[in-house]
């Protein structure tokens, strides 16, 4: 294993004073237990949204921190679900007295820990609601979850319910709309190599150099299938066909792209896959209307991509360009 850390033990902590270090004008970080919130503290009468789950998929979940998305970012450590208590601690710590909405990855620890630290916060006086995150097309089940996987189909639904929240939805308004994202956002991903937990020391999963893993989840977990490594088109292709075919999406409708890298992946490879994505789409008379390329949604170092397709209507439109101040993504300001 070879990483730019000291102790595998203290990889999270030290990330979070590096972060803390590095962005206080946007983030202030907690410790014991670790959480992270806006810089400035809860706005009193907003709605607040609270996610979170296992570190090493930076810049989620911190990175969307801020001003038009998250108002707390709970990291558990690497591929590890928070324990209730700093779930709560975020919670109860960003409530400005207009409810919490919780959203959160559909990965069996997260999914509990959640459930969980919401009826303790309830306990304490907050009004909490929760949106389960399941975008991943690749797999109905796997080891991490009872059905359908959350991967990068989270920072959209952050940023649309963010700017939601920014204006000045109710509570109730903030988890539908959340609800409506996910229901209208598929992805799937492939993975070239895996990653390595650092307490573990080794790769989380091993494949052949001429092998890719189609449809890989954020922790590593096994996909549809292993094949021999192909073109950048043709693996495309056999990310999108199950996406366009899943929702339906169809001629005429309007999508956001959100072509998202697993951590190794250049950029350049990025928009290699993003040229051949929006050529399929435009084939079939979709309207790439918004678009994200970058590594958002990672798998610490892992070399891969992930596809997200995301059914636009004006509302969704609108909110995607509402101003937002965060660690990774800044716009409109």
């Amino acid at each position: 294993m070879k990483k730019l850390i000291n102790d595998p033990r203290a990889v999270v902590s030290e990330s979070l004073q590096g972060l803390a270090a590095a962005h206080s004008d946007v983030v202030t970080v907690h410790a014991d237990p670790d959480f992270i919130v806006r810089a400035g503290g809860p706005r009193s009468g907003k709605v607040a949204l609270v996610s979170g789950g296992g570190s090493g998929h930076e810049p989620l979940h911190g990175g969307f921190v801020g001003e038009g998305m998250l108002d707390a970012a709970v990291p558990g450590p690497v591929f590890t679900s928070p324990t209730p208590d700093p779930i709560v601690a975020a919670t109860l710590a960003v409530d400005g007295g207009a409810g919490v909405l919780h959203i959160v990855k559909n990965y069996t620890g997260d999914v509990l820990n959640f459930e969980t630290a919401a009826e303790l916060a309830e306990a304490e006086g907050a009004t909490v609601r929760s949106v389960v995150i399941d975008d991943d097309v690749a797999v109905k089940d796997s080891l991490y979850t009872a059905g359908r996987r959350g991967v990068a189909g989270t920072v959209l639904v952050e940023k649309i319910a963010g700017a939601a929240a920014e204006r000045g939805d109710d509570l109730d308004s903030v988890a539908a709309i959340a609800t409506r994202v996910n229901a209208q956002a598929r992805s799937m991903g492939v993975a070239l190599t895996p990653s390595t937990v650092p307490h573990a020391g080794e790769p989380s999963f091993t494949l052949a150099d001429d092998e890719v893993e189609i449809g890989i989840g954020i922790h590593g977990e096994p996909g549809r299938e292993r094949i021999p490594l192909e073109p950048a088109d043709a693996i495309v292709d056999r990310l999108l066909a199950p996406i366009l075919e899943d929702l339906p999406f169809e001629s005429g409708d309007r999508v956001l792209l959100f072509v998202n890298g697993m951590g190794g992946t250049p950029q350049i490879e990025l928009y290699i896959v993003f040229r051949r994505a929006a050529e399929v789409l435009r084939e079939r008379g979709i309207e790439v209307a918004r678009s994200l390329v970058g590594n958002y949604v990672t798998s610490l170092e892992m070399q891969g991509v992930s596809i997200t397709l995301l059914k636009l209507d004006d509302e969704f439109v609108e909110l995607w360009d509402a101003p937002v101040n965060t660690i990774a993504l800044r716009w409109g300001r």
